[in-house]
């Protein structure tokens, strides 16, 4: 019987996962470059959705130490985790510190207890500086098997809150990602801005760059933020540049007149998320598997 691509990396979520890759990696911290290396792992330990590099641990130039912190319990984190808190781990293994010179950089780096990555050690991608070959990675390692497409649509795109329509649009950019409901991108011309106000909130993406926030100040909304968008994105989500974007999680949506159910993402609070996993028919072992 076929499977589902969908369901087949969701089941794979409850394991321990690695891929090989060929890019130079180079790792910095201040002036000082730990290695350079063309035999890196990407590793997503349970539960990840986005990789995190692993390195020959004898040509890290750099001290590790084994950190003494308690794990932290697990039982009250959503089923699926992103690129956040690299200090908690899902599977077994040593969390230690990396001493650099005269700096420590606690638990930072991970040695998982797994044959297959044995001599390796995985690293915090928010502790240091990163280059693929010779062009600086933001956010998150690149995923080999997930990629973006930013396509220009005439489809008759609206975004309502509440009963207000805030966005109405026959000019969209369609935006599909690996793993992601379409995300749709609106020229200001076709958004109400003045409902908007700006965020503190700022994010970064692998894959599109720095992104900044708007929230609507109104009470249902409890003054969540809403929306984002790209001042200055990367090459391949050039096409959104400027434009806005709103979360389906927490907005009504509807695209040549038809409305869309809001999705189910790692955006949406933990219950949503449990709910859907308890809902997917057949998943009950990948949900016990991720509570360990």
């Amino acid at each position: 019987m076929a499977m589902k691509m969908r369901r087949y990396l969701m089941e794979s979520l409850a394991q321990l996962r690695f891929e090989p890759t060929s890019r130079r990696i180079r790792v910095c911290h201040g002036a000082s470059t730990l290695i350079d290396t063309t035999s890196a792992l990407l590793v997503w330990e349970p539960r990840r959705i986005v990789p995190v590099y692993a390195v020959r641990e004898e040509a890290l130039d750099a001290t590790l130490v084994p950190n003494a912190a308690p794990a932290r319990e697990l039982d009250d984190l959503p089923p699926v985790l992103g690129p956040a808190d690299f200090s908690v781990h899902t599977c077994p293994g040593q969390s230690l510190d990396v001493h650099v010179g005269q700096h420590v950089l606690a638990a930072t780096s991970f040695r998982p207890d797994d044959p297959d990555l044995a001599g390796y050690v995985s690293l915090d991608f928010g502790a240091f500086t990163w280059l693929e070959e010779d062009e600086e990675v933001v956010g998150h390692p690149h995923d080999p098997f997930k990629r973006i497409d930013a396509l220009r649509s005439s489809r008759h795109v609206v975004v309502a809150l509440n009963g207000t329509v805030l966005a109405d649009t026959t000019r969209a950019v369609a935006l599909l990602e690996t793993g992601l409901p379409t995300r749709w991108y609106f020229p200001r011309e076709d958004v109400r801005m003045e409902l908007l106000e700006s965020s503190s909130h700022r994010t970064t993406c692998a894959y599109k760059g720095h992104a900044s926030y708007y929230s609507v100040m109104d009470a249902r909304a409890s003054g969540r933020d809403i929306a984002w968008t790209y001042p200055e994105p990367l090459h391949d989500a050039e096409h959104v540049r400027d434009l806005v974007c709103f979360f389906s999680e927490r907005t009504d949506l509807s695209v040549d007149g038809e409305h869309l159910a809001r999705p189910v993402t790692p955006w949406s609070p933990p219950h949503e998320q449990q709910a859907q996993f308890e809902k997917a028919g057949g998943l009950s072992g990948v949900e016990l598997g991720l509570r360990r």
